[in-house]
């Protein structure tokens, strides 16, 4: 009787041990992951707003890219700006077009679908651009009343021209079917800048401001649409905790 128990006590002690082994095993399950690849395109909401709030800024840019892995996407940016400067001393207006191209690295893991960006990257961008000078003044240090003599002049400088590379950081999150909004923040280095005789760069298109020498920023909001080229699908085993 002694020995028959414990007998028992081993079949019950072995099948608690199966049955734990097999709810362990339903707690994997695999499932069948999707990455879509395709270019999305888009407009840069900020630029295109301050077009009508702002009565010296006429400006837009598109943006695209192209999903070439799992993590790396071919990306750039196209646009042009028109921006009357008036200060104290002076008065000019930019006209031009740029482009910037370059790639992102999608530091995000998304979960089964989600198709989210939370990037870094690099672009090299070109201007193509003219000045023209509408007004300066002069001071004039020697005059007893220190006046100051204001000059209209309309000089134009044409066939001006920059380059420079950047870092981006930003995101883009899905919110509806193949629509998209995000947002990205830009460092510039200036690599060549044309400048014009006794005159200077002051606002160049798509790096903007240069009072601050070689370097500025950048930042953008975007919306924009994808367009899916293929689909690729791969198995994951998820794994639930005890």
């Amino acid at each position: 009787m002694k020995y028959t128990s414990k007998y028992i006590s081993s079949i019950i002690v072995l099948l608690f041990s199966l049955t734990i082994q097999a709810q362990d095993q339903k707690k994997d399950s695999v499932v069948i992951k999707t990455d879509r690849y395709g270019f999305r395109v888009g407009v840069d909401l900020f630029k295109l707003s301050r077009s009508f709030y702002e009565k010296n800024y006429k400006g837009l840019e598109l943006v695209g890219d192209y999903r070439l892995t799992k993590r790396y996407f071919i990306a750039g940016e196209i646009g042009n700006e028109n921006k009357t400067v008036t200060d104290d001393r002076l008065s000019f207006t930019t006209k031009g077009t740029y482009f910037r191209a370059g790639f992102d690295y999608n530091l995000y893991e998304n979960w089964l679908d989600m198709e989210n960006k939370i990037y870094i990257g690099m672009r090299y961008g070109v201007s193509t651009f003219s000045q023209t000078l509408n007004s300066y003044t002069i001071y004039n240090r020697n005059d007893y009343f220190n006046e100051t003599t204001s000059i209209s002049s309309g000089e134009k400088f044409g066939g001006l021209s920059a380059q420079w590379i950047e870092v981006v950081v930003g995101m883009n999150a899905k919110v509806w079917n193949n629509f998209y909004v995000g947002f990205s923040l830009r460092a510039n280095k200036m690599m060549a800048n044309n400048k014009p005789e006794n005159f200077d760069n002051l606002y160049i298109p798509g790096f903007h401001r240069t009072y601050d020498g070689d370097f500025g920023v950048g930042f953008n909001y975007t919306v924009s649409y994808f367009f899916p080229i293929y689909k690729t699908k791969t198995t994951v085993t998820v794994k639930t905790k005890k």
